[in-house]
């Protein structure tokens, strides 16, 4: 149930940006937010890499955008990104998370590295668990960015 659901809101999100012009996902909200549709793809992108690869997994891989000197670059370097990079790195951070569950023993394996503000592992259960809020989140996002660009929100 929980991946299920994991995956119903990963689908919100894309399909919020679905038949949008590259303006148009890279379109702010409302100054001085520097939300736009684009940079909520390349947020959970980087959300996925960090939870999944990183913290989980334990790999050593560099994030996938340079926050040395902008920690919200995910967002904020939009306005000469790529979108079809910014869909195809979230959608292979999603597939490296589908290879983890599919190997998991269970949702209560804990992961490899611990956030320095617990020094705790997570289980992957409470990883998901929070990547579902997350989106969740970030999807209401999307209904406002995606009614501000285009006039409509959609219902899912």
């Amino acid at each position: 149930m929980l991946t299920g659901w994991l995956e119903h809101h990963r689908d919100i999100l894309i399909w919020k940006c679905e038949g949008l012009t590259a303006e148009q996902l890279r379109r702010r909200a409302v100054p001085p937010s520097s939300l736009s549709l684009l940079g909520l793809v390349r947020h959970m992108a980087e959300v996925e890499r960090g939870w999944f690869r990183q913290v989980f997994l334990g790999e050593d891989v560099p994030d996938l955008y340079d926050r040395s000197a902008d920690e919200g670059a995910d967002f904020n370097d939009v306005d000469q990104a790529d979108p079809a990079e910014a869909f195809n790195a979230v959608e292979r951070e999603c597939a490296a998370l589908r290879r983890v569950l599919a190997k998991a023993q269970s949702l209560d394996v804990l992961s490899k590295q611990a956030p320095e503000r617990t020094s705790q592992p997570w289980s992957l259960r409470w990883i998901v668990t929070h990547m579902i809020e997350e989106y969740a989140r970030h999807n209401g996002h999307a209904d406002l960015l995606r009614e501000r660009v285009a006039g409509s929100t959609g219902y899912y």
